[in-house]
């Protein structure tokens, strides 16, 4: 009978030390690690692959913990990678200007081609009826350097003027260039397809000019990352990418649940999300890999914008090594 209580007593007191044990491993189970990813701005399409693939859970599968800052532009993203603000930043292509001036980030994945998702807008009451009657007109940008002013200054060499036959006015936020657009200080301005749709529902704006007609070959958007995370953390730099690559998997199969999630993220109506969706969806690259004739284009418009004096090594700028699948 003592033999009998003493191996329950045994027993107990090994299952007791066994779920002790466990329960020490739980504790210094490894948490998911946090990244801190930023916006050039917060609501275009484009971006939302963030959002949904937080909501999926794909980023937590590869171990993060994502933390969302939006910004201003794409001078305010560049400061934000610069001081250490952010981990990983979601901006355009010609922000790689601002790696070849010396920022402390560099280009880790080209995510989305052609500008299919950008637009210029003027008012809805405006004398400007097509692209030749812009010629002097004030189109406001986000930011002096960014994508929105490019394509500005792009879109008056396509329409014979040279680099400034449209003035560019940068304003910041979309709030606050269409604020500008609705007391007349401006003409018009670029957005995002979401954002003129929903003005054009409002009859405040329409569409006069869509970008992918005079950029074929273009960069649209590229994810940057710090010099500090690319070099202290490169695992979580391959984690992220893994995830926003799944995530664009995943979207491209299930649009009715994508513009779910996405139209609260744009502060749009679903319909106008599904229309978004539409437009910019074919545009995400499944690879992330940079194009050698975006690229060149990328390097003219540098020099074309005196950002810098001659166009740079590209190939100094970005890498593809934490891409999915990079050796």
């Amino acid at each position: 009978m003592m033999r009998n209580s003493k191996g329950f007593f045994g027993l107990a007191s090994l299952a007791l030390a066994a779920g002790f044990v466990l329960a020490l491993g739980a504790g210094h189970a490894r948490a998911a690690d946090k990244l801190r990813v930023g916006k050039a701005i917060a609501g275009p399409f484009d971006f939302t692959p963030l959002d949904v693939g937080v909501e999926k859970g794909f980023y937590k599968k590869h171990g993060l913990d994502i933390e969302e800052v939006n910004f201003a532009g794409s001078a305010k993203l560049q400061q934000g990678l610069g001081s250490d603000a952010v981990d990983i930043g979601l901006g355009s292509g010609p922000e790689l200007a601002f790696v070849a001036k010396g920022n402390t980030d560099i280009g880790i994945a080209a995510f989305a081609g052609p500008p299919a998702g950008l637009v210029m807008v003027v008012r809805e009451d405006s004398v400007v009826k097509k692209p030749s009657d812009l010629k002097g007109k004030k189109i406001s940008v986000s930011t002096v350097g960014g994508l929105t002013d490019w394509m500005v200054h792009q879109a008056s060499r396509y329409l014979g003027w040279g680099p400034d036959g449209i003035q560019a006015v940068a304003l910041g936020t979309n709030a606050a260039q269409i604020a500008a657009m609705q007391t007349n200080q401006i003409d018009g301005m670029m957005i995002d397809v979401a954002g003129a749709a929903k003005l054009a529902e409002q009859h405040e704006a329409r569409i006069i000019l869509r970008c992918s007609t005079f950029v074929p070959d273009f960069i649209n958007h590229v994810t940057f990352a710090t010099h500090k995370i690319v070099t202290e953390h490169p695992d979580q730099v391959r984690a992220f990418l893994a995830g926003w690559f799944e995530t664009v998997a995943w979207m491209r199969k299930n649009k009715s649940e994508t513009v779910k999630i996405v139209a609260p993220v744009m502060h749009q109506p679903i319909a106008i999300a599904a229309n978004a969706y539409d437009e910019v969806m074919p545009s995400l690259s499944d690879t992330g890999k940079f194009d050698a004739k975006a690229l060149a284009v990328l390097a003219r418009s540098f020099v074309d914008m005196k950002q810098l004096p001659s166009e740079p090594d590209m190939s100094k700028l970005y890498t593809e090594k934490f891409l999915p699948g990079a050796s």
